[in-house]
């Protein structure tokens, strides 16, 4: 069984909502994995994320890239870089914002160069985005992400009103994807 580590910051508990649906994927799909706020980083979590199979970031976009909170994280990360501990490891990420764009890609590519200065193996959506005429907003990729998953809340509305059900359940595939990855590379690598 895999172990996954979701590190992730929420402002106002919009990605928290998306990082408890990529949970979700994950245990639907077998793998052993937990939820880190950035906010609850210890030693215990330290060596939580040593000894993952593969870690997922997910932050709110905020100002064209990962909230502060975030950044804090990411930036005490330089014990394990040094060490070179998250080697090998898979990454993915996940981000939200308040409108259909808000330059989510941005704080993707910053979560890329992050796992790829860790010399970690980076897994996009692996989902065709919902681009037809007959799409409606509660379709699977909706908002059309690759690379990472990116998903979507209006500035007014609560946690308990987005995302919208089609990008939790983005989110929750997105999760089984990154499990299944991650068994892939444990079983390739033994």
């Amino acid at each position: 069984m895999s172990k996954i580590v979701i590190v992730y910051h929420s402002g106002y508990g919009h990605t928290k909502k998306v990082a408890e649906a990529v949970l979700a994927g994950t245990v639907e799909a077998g793998a052993d994995a937990k939820l880190l706020p950035v906010g609850e980083i210890d030693d215990a979590a330290w060596a939580d994320l040593a000894a993952a199979d593969a870690i997922i970031f997910g932050a709110p976009t905020y100002m064209g890239g990962p909230s502060a909170d975030f950044k804090k994280f990411a930036d005490a990360s330089s014990k394990p870089w040094f060490g070179q501990t998250w080697k090998d490891k898979i990454a993915a990420g996940f981000t939200n914002s308040a409108t259909m764009n808000g330059d989510k890609f941005s704080t993707i590519q910053y979560f890329v160069t992050l796992a790829m200065q860790h010399s970690m193996i980076w897994a996009g959506t692996g989902m065709m985005p919902s681009n037809t005429k007959a799409a409606t907003r509660n379709d699977l990729n909706y908002v059309g992400g690759f690379t990472g998953l990116l998903t979507q809340s209006p500035a007014d509305a609560s946690p308990e009103e987005a995302p919208p059900p089609g990008d939790l359940e983005t989110a929750r595939m997105f999760g089984a994807r990154v499990a299944a990855v991650t068994a892939r590379w444990i079983a390739a690598a033994r």
